[in-house]
């Protein structure tokens, strides 16, 4: 037991993990199955998201090579910092903006370009590189039900390709079990007539947030998770499905209330309004809160360079 969820402190959070940990091999090995939104809860999503600094990345490389991209109103207010602007126009705006700046590229060019920048990109406050601006104690988690062949998966907000392209070497988890918002691509030839993909900038359905969540793990993964871990009012509906079946189930949600260590604020989707907030509906209805300041002994993980 010493050697099981050794950043957890022990507590009622612990225990209930414990606890899960034990009956979900009383399931048969097919009905195990455990998701995982990423933003918040698997690793850092503040001051921005990553997939967003990946985005100015790439708005500053592609400006550089061609000035007049900085004319697009929508990438002009990224590149000045204009957040009255932003608000204005809107994050789904802004966001569709910066992704068509990967129009017409390759998913291995796309997966390439996410790897190379996480190779490099720092985290703008925390002193630390982006990759390793994950949680240990998820991480902890993730290999105990990984040990108990319970199948891993992350069902998110963000960009299906931008999270397969990481989801292995950070998680463990392959790029076939990342369900998020997809983006649409075009099917056509190249001049030698091989058949190709590219990348368009159109969402294919909607943001992966809300219900959406449900429905998408109903259509890629085809089966009922025993397990949910979110943060947001985004992972609501996720988390009340992991919750709603029979046997033992778990609905944890992370709560930002570390201050010293990461960052304290009350955590919010990004494409609409919550009504109650996530804690509140989390305390109603019995699932267990993570406090980051009181549950984990370390916040971060390390990884070898």
């Amino acid at each position: 037991m010493d050697e099981l969820l050794p950043s957890w402190r022990p507590g009622a959070t612990r225990d209930a993990l414990v606890g899960f940990l034990d009956g979900v091999t009383d399931r048969p090995v097919d009905e195990r199955v455990a998701c995982f939104d990423n933003d918040g809860t698997l690793w850092c999503e503040r001051p921005t998201y990553v997939q967003l600094d990946f985005l100015v990345d790439r708005l500053t490389a592609a400006v550089a090579e061609d000035p007049t991209l900085g004319d697009q109103p929508e990438l002009a207010a990224v590149l000045s910092g204009d957040t009255a602007a932003i608000g204005e126009m809107g994050l789904e705006r802004v966001g569709m903006a910066l992704t068509g700046l990967c129009r017409g590229w390759s998913p291995e060019e796309f997966t390439a370009s996410v790897r190379d920048f996480m190779s490099r990109a720092q985290h703008p406050t925390l002193g630390r590189p982006h990759r390793t601006a994950v949680y240990q104690p998820m991480l902890e988690l993730l290999d105990a039900l990984r040990e108990r062949e319970v199948t891993v998966t992350i069902v998110t907000g963000g960009g299906t390709e931008f999270v397969r392209a990481i989801s292995a070497d950070l998680y463990g988890v392959p790029p076939e079990c990342v369900v998020g918002t997809m983006l649409a691509y075009d099917y056509d030839r190249d001049d030698h007539g091989r058949p190709r993909l590219r990348r368009t900038a159109t969402l294919s359905g909607g943001a992966n947030e809300g219900a959406a969540k449900v429905g998408a793990i109903q259509a890629q993964l085809g089966r009922r998770p025993v397990m949910a871990a979110g943060n947001s009012v985004g992972d609501r509906e996720m988390l009340e499905w992991a919750a709603g079946g029979d046997g033992p189930r778990l609905s944890l949600l992370v709560d930002h209330d570390d201050a010293v260590r990461e960052f304290a604020y009350a955590s919010s989707a990004g494409t609409f309004t919550e009504q109650e907030p996530i804690v509140d509906v989390a305390r109603r209805a019995g699932w267990t809160t993570v406090s980051m300041a009181r549950d984990w002994d370390a916040v971060f993980a390390v990884f070898a360079p």
